[in-house]
């Protein structure tokens, strides 16, 4: 069995894994837009991605464009999570993740001798990012 993160947006979703590739690596792969698709979609939203993943060293996840009248609610009941073994790797992904977003755990030295800090990106996607 494979459990991955499978993130919606609402028509962002391309600037999003670009935003993500851009800090993580990794190559965005498997890309289809709802051009063509057999589906209740506004003409306008037919560019947008029906599916894309972004894959790397390490991690794989799966986003897309919700359709318009599907309702998205920003919240926390799933987080994206990064553990690394390098420190600085670590927080310079955290400072990446939180400069146009959030900060809701600075990124700092804790009890369990990790390096932690917990954010909200600028799309409402939350991350937690653990160096040990």
């Amino acid at each position: 069995m494979k459990a991955q993160a499978y993130l919606s947006f609402d028509g962002n979703c391309q600037e999003a894994l670009n935003f993500y590739k851009g800090i993580l690596g990794g190559e965005v792969v498997n890309r289809e837009t709802w051009e063509g698709k057999q589906t209740d979609i506004p003409e306008h939203y037919r560019n947008k991605l029906q599916h894309a993943e972004l894959k790397g060293k390490g991690f794989h996840f799966m986003a897309y464009d919700a359709a318009p009248d599907t309702p998205l609610t920003s919240g926390n009941k799933v987080c994206m999570s990064l553990d690394y073994s390098d420190t600085a790797e670590a927080q310079s992904a955290f400072e990446a993740l939180s400069a146009q977003g959030k900060v809701n755990s600075p990124f700092q030295e804790t009890s369990w001798n990790a390096h932690y800090g917990r954010c909200t990106d600028q799309f409402g996607v939350e991350w937690m990012v653990n160096a040990k």
